[in-house]
């Protein structure tokens, strides 16, 4: 392994250290004697009968264990979903487990059972409701007369065609008991405070796990042209089609906006996001003598077009540079999309490096890397990849075509031969990706 290499991993490293759910909701909490404080808002313990927690995501499972460091035995009971895999660190809710990205079976039994806890609140209680990445996933409790596998089906169709996570979360929203705002109007009257670790681009309550506890400003109307945007009206499921017909026409109640009164009774905060992440990478950037920007927390959109203009930007500067100059690192985060083609095995993180190794071939000085800070890279057991402008000869010394696995969508199958994957395992917290650009 390199020098820039291993210094690209460590800041990558630091900056999915920065955001480890324990610490932020530990960050974002006060408590003295009786009195909870959270961004601002004062609650007295000792006021609610009982004090409820509920969550659903990647990171939930560290969350709620920062809610029972601070709460201790003052927590009556509740649940949490995760994904398969997250370690057990609640010892006073139970853990159940969900598939992610396409709900299964299991998540769906889950989700009822904190849908009926949810329900059973007191007006006088207090539910601590924890969201991360994946929740909307792992919150799956379809709206009457809506299959699972219905659900299931038009998500993978969906990711396929490349849909953002606004996109895909309109449309579950307005699928969903719980999902838009549906949680909320489930607690309702009790008093709802939400901690969030956001996973979206833009930090909006309303998107991150498609919003349970949040006012919803989208449509069924929204929905189908959604829909007719990735020409899968005719193709979906006919339940889901007629739902969303019915649902533009009135027959359906919409999801609750910002006026609904369930929402005097709710404080949603976001206690961790990418910036946060990207910080601690700069921060050890700068540690190991690097001259450190962080360029943006908002990338978005394809995948191959941003990492084509994350290369057009390290080239320019990397030209630029004289001899003893300080090195650089480059930082960015955010969340692109990947139109899937191919057959191939590769997520999002593992495609920006391919096709950024593809513009860097034969640069000498640049080093890349992308990775999710969930540990995770769409279906693989990677985070993603890292690549340097030797990155292809050394691929064409193995008998890999670049170009053909990145038509494939077969960026990990690249990586994984050359031993440049970026293999951490599930990190327990989930703020979109994060990408490094070495330049000595």
């Amino acid at each position: 392994m390199t020098r820039s290499y291993r210094e690209a991993k460590e800041i990558f490293q630091a900056g999915v250290g920065a955001v480890d759910p324990r610490k932020m909701v530990r960050d974002s909490l006060d408590i003295s004697g009786t009195v909870l404080t959270a961004d601002g808002v004062r609650y007295d313990l000792s006021s609610f009968p009982r004090i409820h927690l509920l969550g659903a995501g990647k990171a939930c499972d560290q969350m709620a264990n920062g809610v029972e460091e601070l709460l201790g035995d003052r927590i009556s009971g509740g649940v949490i979903i995760t994904p398969d895999g997250t370690e057990i660190l609640t010892p006073r809710v139970p853990r159940r487990v969900g598939a992610h990205p396409i709900p299964d079976e299991e998540g769906v039994r889950a989700a009822e059972e904190l849908v009926s806890i949810a329900a059973a609140a007191g007006a006088d209680d207090l539910v601590v409701v924890l969201l991360s990445g994946g929740g909307s996933a792992l919150l799956t409790a379809p709206a009457a007369g809506i299959l699972l596998e219905d659900i299931r089906v038009l998500t993978a169709k969906l990711l396929k065609r490349g849909a953002s996570i606004d996109e895909l979360n309109t449309i579950r929203k307005h699928l969903s008991r719980t999902k838009g705002g549906g949680l909320a109007r489930l607690i309702y009257p009790a008093r709802v405070m939400t901690l969030i670790l956001s996973d979206v681009v833009g930090d909006d309550p309303a998107v991150i796990a498609s919003g349970p506890t949040a006012p919803d400003p989208t449509t069924f109307r929204d929905c189908l042209e959604i829909m007719d945007r990735y020409q899968l009206r005719e193709w979906a499921p006919s339940r889901i089609r007629e739902r969303l017909e019915r649902g533009r026409g009135g027959v359906i109640s919409e999801t609750p906006v910002a006026a609904d009164p369930i929402f005097q009774k709710v404080q949603n905060i976001v206690i961790g996001n990418n910036r946060i992440a990207l910080l601690g990478a700069a921060e050890k950037g700068r540690e190991l003598g690097y001259k450190t920007v962080i360029l943006s927390d908002r990338v978005a959109g394809d995948t191959r077009r941003s990492a084509k203009l994350h290369c057009a930007l390290a080239v320019a500067v990397s030209t630029r540079r004289q001899p003893g100059d300080t090195p650089v690192c480059l930082l960015s985060g955010g969340e692109t999309t990947v139109v899937v083609k191919g057959t191939g095995l590769g997520g999002r993180n593992s495609e920006f490096v391919l096709a950024s190794a593809l513009d860097i071939a034969g640069k000498e000085g640049i080093t890349i890397l992308s990775g999710g800070t969930d540990g995770i890279d769409a279906e693989t057991p990677s985070a993603g990849a890292i690549c340097d402008g030797t990155t292809l000869e050394r691929g064409d010394e193995l008998g890999l075509s670049a170009d053909n696995l990145l038509e494939r969508n077969d960026s990990y199958t690249y990586f994984r031969t050359l031993g440049d994957e970026l293999i951490t395992g599930p990190t327990g917290t989930n703020v979109m990706d994060l990408r490094v650009m070495l330049l000595n």
